[in-house]
């Protein structure tokens, strides 16, 4: 007996999965949160961590040559930066990440812990206050950056996330990941950017990079890196990574051979992929 296959069951089958979930979106399905949102959740984290810190962890050191409490200076130095950025001051718009919040970080010398989360806390307070009913898409310039608001946020997000786990590291914690609806935006925004990481780094031809970032938070991504401007055929290779330690390595706290990915495709390219990931990393 000859079995005839259903007529349009193939586009019947793709239709019923679609409304089921959107392509290149994990399962179970995160909800979506504002980067305001995102950005006050890793605060909440940032916090709830600098409360259990005892007298001794402040003064240990964790990155560069600062302790955790200079480490809680630069990250007050960069909301002090962000808050003149929103104010249009152009003085914050190339200036050097690291450099411009270190007189923040040196200012800590000699306080107490307490002092230094309570200038953190109201440099914070002032942030949110200052974006609460700001334009999600106004482009701000901050740190060579120029991103819409959202994605600014997101950026600080991250960066609040990273040091989290640098002091983690530092005075013997288990690493803690974001919360799944912050990994998400994180995860869609080191995306978008990896673009330009590659570029800074060199090396890459036209390349069609399909990404598929595993676990709560990830998704599947096909991102067009290199320049484009010849008719060149561009082949492509497929990473296949866990979205957490994507972003550890897009924090450049983790080797690309520590990412664990798994490759297809044109593999020879994968290395200037996963380099460019590295190189949006501010510190």
């Amino acid at each position: 007996m000859t079995i005839l296959p259903v007529p349009e069951l193939r586009d019947r089958v793709l239709t019923a999965a679609r409304r089921a979930r959107p392509p290149g979106r994990a399962l179970p399905r995160v909800p979506e949160i504002s980067a305001v949102e995102a950005f006050r959740r890793a605060v909440g984290a940032f916090v709830d961590l600098m409360t259990d810190l005892s007298p001794a962890d402040w003064r240990t050191p964790v990155l560069r040559d600062l302790d955790v409490q200079a480490l809680v200076g630069h990250l007050t130095g960069v909301e002090g930066d962000l808050q003149l950025a929103l104010a249009g001051d152009a003085a914050v718009a190339k200036a050097d990440h690291v450099a411009s919040t270190q007189p923040a970080a040196a200012r800590q010398a000699g306080r107490s812990p307490e002092l230094t989360s309570v200038e953190w806390l109201a440099a914070v307070d002032a942030t949110l206050a200052a974006v609460r009913d700001a334009d999600p898409d106004v482009v701000v310039l901050l740190h060579g950056m120029r991103l819409p608001l959202r994605c600014l946020l997101v950026v600080r997000a991250f960066e609040l996330w990273t040091h989290e786990n640098d002091v983690r590291q530092a005075t013997g914690r288990p690493a803690s990941v974001p919360q799944p609806a912050v990994l998400r935006l994180m995860t869609c925004l080191a995306v978008r950017l990896l673009p330009h990481g590659v570029s800074g780094v060199g090396g890459a031809g036209p390349l069609d990079l399909h990404l598929v970032l595993t676990g709560t938070g990830g998704g599947t991504w096909d991102v067009a890196l290199g320049d484009r401007s010849t008719a060149t055929v561009a082949p492509e290779v497929a990473i296949v990574a866990d979205a957490v330690l994507f972003c550890r390595l897009v924090a450049n706290r983790i080797d690309p051979e520590d990412l664990g990915a798994h490759l297809s495709g044109a593999t020879e390219h994968a290395g200037v992929v996963l380099a460019g990931a590295a190189a949006l990393a501010l510190d």
